[in-house]
Order: C-alpha cells, then structure tokens, then sequence
C-alpha cells in the first residue's frame, strides 16, 4: 500500500519498545510544522494509549477555553483493527497536508509496518541505555563492541529495500537519543560508541532528541509544546533550554521545506 498523494512526506515514528518519548516527540515535531505554515496531519495507531490524540485533545480544550490563536495540526485516531479505517485516515488526514505525522504503538503492529513501509523519514527514539539499545543491536557484554543488529533493524533494512525497488525513494532512518542525562558518563559514551557503530553497518542517521525534564510532563494536560511561550506566562531556565533542544531536533531532522504554496492549518475554534 503506497501512500501517492504528491508532496506529502510521511514521518513515522516507530519503537517497538515504550517509554521511550515517541508521543512526546511527534506531538512535538508536528506542531513546530505546523507553527512554520505547513499543513500538517497526524494519524495516532495506538488506539490504547492513545497519547498522541489525547495530547492533541488537550491542545484543543486549551485553545477552546483560553482563545489563543495556537497553531494546530489534522489528527484522528485508529481503531487498530479495520484496514478501511487504516486507508481512509492515510486518505483523509494526507491529502490536504504537507506532512503526514504518524505515531505507532510501543509494540509489534501490523499497521505500523505498514507506516514504515511508506516513510519518507521513519524516526526512532531510544533512551540512552543498553536496555532500548537492544532493540537495534546485541553488544558483546565484556567489550561493548556491537555483534550484530538485531531484528528489529533487520526488519527496518529489509523494509527500506522494499521501498526502493517499489518507487526508488529512499526512507531516511533517524535514530534519536531521547532523555539523555547528565550522569552515568562512561555509560552514556559506552551507548553512543555502539549506536555509531550500528548506525555504519545499517546506514541510519543518529541525532539529539529531547532531555529528561519534568517540563515536558507536564505540558502535556494543557496539549502545550514548547514554542507555545505566549501561553507560559514567564519562562524559567528549564523552558529556553527546552525549546533550544526542540529547535536543534528540527534541524537534525533536516524536513523538506513546505514550500510557497503551503498554508497554515486552520485554528481550532
């Protein structure tokens, strides 16, 4: 199944293991498009959490209660069943977008193979341990060294040729180093050796994601993102060097520009 609406670009994000800050992150990513102008959908299929569609129904409480004019995205919610449902959200939520969002279940689903398959940037975020790390690649545990990668990026390797031969594009993998803390210092070299390591052997790109910060817990009952800084009255510390990591997480991601004929997505009212 190809997603063929002409210049979308699908960003999926996809970890089968949870916790790892995938929701937080594409709710994020998706409103920094959307706040450039672009017209941004987003798809949630873990319709058991739900975080993504719950972050995004707060957004729409807040800016229903309080009026601020804050940018916001298309979004709608799988069932995780039906593949009618699957295709009409790809049809619905992608053909009036720039960017189609996609947010996966921390789990194996068929659904989401489906959204890898057709990713133009497919986008992992991990935790900074060897714990997230073997989801991506086994390390021999006297050395450290990587031994080989592990299924899940078998599974990625094998999808990303699928594609090719499909259409000739090419599904740009991004691993993202999310939570990193500022302890544990041998450990955190240890982790990012290994991930330069694989990243070689599977040809992924590795970039900074988003710290460990209780700020980011707790925008979430408000649906705010960290470029909503009208709405945060006076910002602290933790607020501009949050904000600093979103706009370095952007650029790492290097999206394609929406374009002079992009328009922003209409305000909810």
């Amino acid at each position: 199944m190809a997603i063929g609406t002409k210049g979308l670009h699908v960003i999926v994000f996809a970890n089968e293991k949870g916790g790892t800050g995938k929701s937080t992150t594409a709710v994020h990513v998706a409103i920094a498009l959307a706040a450039r102008g672009a017209r941004v959908g987003c798809i949630d299929l873990d319709h058991r959490q739900r975080t993504l569609g719950r972050y995004l129904d707060n957004r729409r409480e807040t800016i229903r209660r309080t009026g601020l004019d804050l940018p916001m995205p298309a979004y709608d919610t799988h069932d995780g069943e039906t593949m009618a449902r699957f295709t009409g959200l790809l049809e619905s939520m992608g053909s009036n977008a720039d960017f189609l969002v996609i947010d996966t279940p921390g789990r194996d689903d068929r659904f989401a193979r489906i959204a890898v398959t057709n990713a133009d940037t497919l986008v992992t975020p991990m935790n900074d341990s060897f714990v997230d790390f073997d989801l991506i690649g086994q390390v021999d545990p006297d050395t450290f060294k990587v031994t080989r990668p592990s299924f899940y990026s078998e599974l990625i390797w094998e999808t990303r040729k699928t594609r090719a031969r499909a259409d000739g594009a090419t599904i740009d993998w991004v691993v993202l180093r999310n939570r990193v803390q500022h302890i544990e210092a041998r450990n955190m070299k240890r982790v990012g050796e290994a991930i330069e390591q694989l990243s070689k052997r599977v040809g992924f790109r590795v970039i900074a994601g988003l710290s460990e910060r209780v700020i980011y817990r707790e925008l979430f009952p408000k649906g705010l993102t960290m470029l909503d800084s009208r709405a945060f009255g006076e910002m602290g510390i933790a607020h501009v060097a949050a904000r600093q990591e979103l706009r370095e997480l952007m650029a790492g991601l290097a999206l394609p520009d929406p374009g002079p004929d992009s328009a922003a997505v209409p305000r909810v009212a």
